[in-house]
C-alpha cells in the first residue's frame, strides 16, 4: 500500500507550539518584571515621603494632592492610548513616573494605618493576586464575559465612589468596598489571560512597550486590590 503524504509533519506543529510557548512565556517574563519593579518603586517613594516634611505638606494641600492624582491619571489614559507609538524606554520611563507619583499619593495611606496592618494586607493581597494570575494564565476558558462584568462595574464603582466622597455613609462606604475587591478579582484574572493573548498578537517590534502597558494594567488591579483589601484587614488605624 501505498504511504499517505504529510503535508505538515508532526515536527512543524511541535516547533510552532514551543516557539508560540517561548513567546508568551518572555513576553509575561517582562509583564511580571516591569510591574514589580513598579511596586518597588511605589513603596520606596510612599515610605521615603510618609517619613519626611513632604507628607504634612501633602497632607495639608488638598488641591496639590488632587493635582497628583489628575497628573497620574493622564499618564494612565496616556500610556494607554498610546502603546503602539511609543518606543520601549519612552514607556518605561512613563511608568516609573507614573509608579513615582503613585506612591507620593499612597504615602498618606502609611500615615492612616499601621504597619503590621499595611504588611498583613499586602501578604494577603499577593496571595489573592498571585492564584487569580495564574488561573487567568493558565484556564482555556474564556474570560472575556468576566471581563465585561468587571468593566462594568469598574464604571458603577467610580459612581458611587463620587457620591460617596459628599454623602460619607458607612454602610455605602462598606458596600463599595465589597463591589471593589469582586471588581479587581476579575479583573486580575481576566488581564491576565488577556496578557497571554497580547503576547501571541503583539508585532515583534513593539513587545517591549506593550509589556510595559501589560505591567501597567496588573500593577493597577494590585493596588486597587490591596486598597480596598485594607478597608477590611487594615483594623488597625492610627490614632
Amino acid at each position: 500500500m501505498a504511504q499517505g503524504f504529510d503535508m505538515t509533519p508532526s515536527s512543524a506543529f511541535t516547533t510552532t507550539t514551543v516557539a508560540t510557548a517561548e513567546r508568551v512565556t518572555a513576553f509575561l517574563r517582562k509583564v511580571y518584571g516591569w510591574m514589580f519593579v513598579g511596586l518597588g518603586v511605589t513603596a520606596s517613594v510612599a515610605f521615603a515621603v510618609a517619613n519626611s516634611s513632604a507628607a504634612a505638606v501633602l497632607a495639608a494641600n488638598r488641591m496639590l494632592f488632587f493635582g497628583l492624582v489628575i497628573a497620574e491619571l493622564g499618564l494612565v489614559f496616556y500610556l494607554s492610548a498610546r502603546v503602539a507609538k511609543l518606543s520601549p524606554s519612552t514607556a518605561a520611563g512613563l511608568f516609573l513616573a507614573y509608579s513615582a507619583l503613585n506612591g507620593v499619593t499612597l504615602s498618606m495611606i502609611l500615615l492612616m494605618y499601621t504597619g503590621t496592618s499595611i504588611a498583613t494586607t499586602f501578604v494577603v493581597t499577593a496571595g489573592m493576586f498571585g492564584a487569580l494570575a495564574l488561573f487567568g494564565t493558565v484556564t482555556r476558558r474564556s474570560l472575556a464575559g468576566v471581563g465585561q462584568f468587571a468593566f462594568m462595574g469598574l464604571i458603577g464603582l467610580i459612581l458611587a465612589s463620587l457620591v460617596g466622597m459628599f454623602l460619607h455613609s458607612a454602610g455605602l462606604q462598606f458596600i463599595i468596598s465589597v463591589v471593589g475587591v469582586i471588581v479587581f478579582t476579575a479583573l486580575t484574572a481576566w488581564d491576565a489571560q488577556r496578557l497571554k493573548q497580547w503576547a501571541v498578537a503583539t508585532p515583534e517590534g513593539q513587545t517591549g512597550s506593550y509589556a510595559v502597558v501589560g505591567a501597567l494594567s496588573l500593577y493597577l488591579d494590585f493596588i486597587n486590590l490591596f486598597l480596598f483589601m485594607l478597608r477590611f484587614l487594615g483594623g488597625g488605624r492610627r490614632n
